[in-house]
């Protein structure tokens, strides 16, 4: 379902208004979280970075503002996701009138299909592998080196040093879950966010909501739910940040399991939070969740 865009001539009229940015630095403006820190790894000093999508939000249901069409507007580059993950995307972009590059980060990443009431569509969760992780800090380097050709030999230094230590999760996430058996590796989750994740490290996940959160369960594919927790004895069951727990907590509650944390699916968490950077967040859902899968 398409979001209604609400950024009206008001909004455009403000963007011609904004206050003038730091002249020297490059200005990014991503869609999510998870993409706004991975240009301020690369970026470091010489970028100044917005994410439309803040900190626990989540981009299924996001209602681009004024201020948001403001920001593109003096934006250098623009970071999308991609493979349909922000359908307000195109039409801020073309709404505010801006210049700038825009950038999908997700190119040439190996994509998976998945069923979604009957349809083949592709899962926009990439960022859930750390090896995909890697290939976004990559066309990101490549996008602000080609933007900022004078800093460039500061991006590439950063992307090199940043995708290797996305490489090293990668290999430390594949070794942590390795240690646990095959039948316990199975995990209840709010909705269909981690099939990169589960593809890449072996771990079988379920969830009563599709690939948007605007999908909505039906009570027999909730009933069907609880009856696999049941026989499978799945114990590992989580909430997301930026989804509504409600449902997870009644699937845990009736099938009689113990809900193990929240995990970061969709944006990143506060400052303040366990998931501040996305390095983090990757390394604290790998750690919850094998502890999850530990109790299965």
């Amino acid at each position: 379902m398409r979001i209604p865009f609400r950024v009206g001539l008001l909004g455009l009229s403000l963007a011609v208004l904004s206050l003038p940015a730091a002249a020297d630095k490059l200005q990014v403006v991503t869609s999510i979280t998870v993409l706004a820190d991975i240009a301020k790894q690369v970026g470091g000093d010489t970028v100044e970075v917005r994410s439309l999508v803040g900190p626990n939000g989540d981009a299924h249901v996001y209602e681009p503002t004024p201020q948001d069409a403001q920001a593109v507007t003096k934006a250098n580059l623009v970071v999308v996701n991609g493979l349909e993950l922000e359908g307000w995307m195109d039409r801020l972009v073309a709404a505010s009138g801006t210049k700038a590059t825009v950038v999908v980060a997700t190119e040439g990443v190996p994509t998976r299909k998945m069923d979604e009431d009957g349809q083949e569509i592709t899962d926009p969760h990439a960022w859930n592998s750390a090896a995909n992780g890697a290939i976004y800090a990559a066309n990101i380097t490549k996008a602000l080196t080609v933007a900022d050709p004078a800093h460039a030999a500061t991006y590439q230094a950063n992307g090199a040093k940043y995708e290797a230590e996305l490489k090293a999760l990668d290999a430390w996430a594949r070794s942590e879950v390795a240690a646990i058996p095959a039948a316990k590796r199975k995990v209840i989750t709010s909705h269909d966010a981690f099939g990169y994740l589960g593809a890449a490290y072996g771990i079988e996940f379920h969830a009563p909501v599709g690939f948007s959160t605007e999908s909505e369960a039906s009570a027999g594919d909730i009933a069907k739910l609880i009856d696999q927790i049941k026989q499978e004895h799945i114990k590992a069951v989580f909430i997301e940040n930026a989804t509504d727990p409600r449902l997870v907590q009644q699937v845990a509650k009736a099938s009689g399991a113990e809900m193990g944390g929240e995990l970061y699916a969709e944006a990143l968490s506060t400052e303040d939070g366990p998931a501040s950077t996305y390095a983090k967040m990757f390394r604290y859902n790998i750690s919850l969740l094998v502890a999850g899968m530990k109790q299965n």
